[in-house]
């Protein structure tokens, strides 16, 4: 493979953490970030985000510059710490996050943008948990995807998981 990493990006309710998941299966090393975002249900600190709080974030991470990038999203802080970059292959990030990426670090990167219809992310949003207002969260991804060209690849079928296969392009390219 020529590209260093995956990086997955779409908005709420896309099937990035799924799409993840399928890539773990396959030896791909996630990249976990850190939130101040409560977790979901089913999620794992350590596994699915550290999760931390607002004063750590600032004092521990954004003081000592241990993080390659960091934005806040929605109210909550997410980071990519140096050392996670460094040792993983795959990862999901935000516009914004991608926006961050050295040049070098961009080249080395396959950015895979799940775009999927705005009715089945809402319908997929209304049947999990989350900490956030279903509606404030899709109007904040509009916001945060505004404009969003910097991919490689991008996937608009929601079924985009096909007997462990995801439907996309030969990474070797």
């Amino acid at each position: 493979m020529n590209n260093k990493r995956i990086i997955f990006v779409g908005k709420a309710g896309s099937g990035k953490d799924y799409a993840r998941q399928q890539m773990e299966n396959y030896g791909f090393r996630y990249c976990v970030s850190h939130t101040t975002r409560p977790p979901r249900d089913g999620e794992t600190n350590g596994i699915d985000y550290h999760f931390i709080s607002l004063d750590s974030a600032i004092h521990h991470f954004i003081e000592k510059e241990l993080l390659y990038e960091y934005v806040m999203f929605n109210g909550w802080f997410y980071g990519t710490s140096i050392e996670e970059f460094k040792k993983s292959n795959l990862f999901i990030m935000t516009p914004g996050g991608i926006s961050k990426l050295k040049p070098k670090d961009r080249d080395e990167s396959f950015i895979v943008y799940i775009d999927i219809p705005i009715d089945i992310r809402r319908e997929r949003l209304l049947k999990r948990k989350d900490a956030d207002n279903v509606d404030r969260r899709l109007t904040a991804d509009e916001n945060d995807f505004e404009n969003f060209s910097d991919f490689d690849h991008r996937i608009t079928d929601p079924n985009f998981i096909i007997d462990g296969t995801i439907e996309w392009v030969n990474l070797d390219n």
